[in-house]
């Protein structure tokens, strides 16, 4: 009887595990909207879309292997952004759930088709987290790496938000030696 009732916990916990990381779609390209900038079409290939994880959020990552490429996407980058919403600056290579290796830009947008009356594009006040505060725009995840995504030969757009993520430990000591 022990057997039979380990073994059920088992088959349980592993259905359990495997449905949790079901909750994100993936597709092998980007799946952006066509009325994006055409400058964004050649990207398609290189780039993946997840949606998910629990509402129709999309997420694209476009990595970037070469520094005049991203240069040359970057204009046509900006214009998909939200007005007002937040650049967050991440240290290459993102190595978490959504990998950009060895940099590039991870876009996170609203579902489409949502009911801007319920869910405008604008940030949510008193949340937590810049990804929670942002959820109903587009908005970016920039991933630096110094060479192919330099900060000192692109023009970030002086009326946004720059969330800069690149150094958590460096944050966390100016904050624990201000206490």
């Amino acid at each position: 009887m022990r057997r039979k009732t380990a073994l059920l916990a088992a088959v349980v916990f592993i259905s359990v595990s495997t449905a949790s990381y079901a909750v994100y779609s993936v597709a092998d390209r980007g799946t952006w909207p066509e009325s994006w900038p055409e400058g964004l079409e050649l990207l398609r290939k290189q780039s993946q879309t997840y949606v998910g994880p629990m509402l129709a959020h999309e997420h694209y990552l476009i990595p970037f292997t070469d520094r005049e490429q991203f240069e040359a996407a970057w204009p046509h980058l900006l214009k998909v952004k939200s007005k007002g919403a937040p650049i967050i600056l991440v240290r290459a290579p993102k190595a978490d759930f959504m990998q950009i290796k060895p940099a590039g830009v991870v876009i996170h947008s609203p579902p489409r088709g949502q009911n801007k009356q319920a869910h405008p594009e604008a940030p949510i006040r008193g949340q937590d987290s810049p990804r929670s505060t942002w959820m109903w725009t587009t908005y970016f995840e920039l991933v630096v790496d110094g060479e192919i995504v330099d900060l000192n030969r692109i023009a970030l757009p002086p009326d946004t938000p720059i969330i800069d993520e690149r150094f958590p430990d460096a944050a966390e000591a100016s904050a624990s030696t201000s206490k």
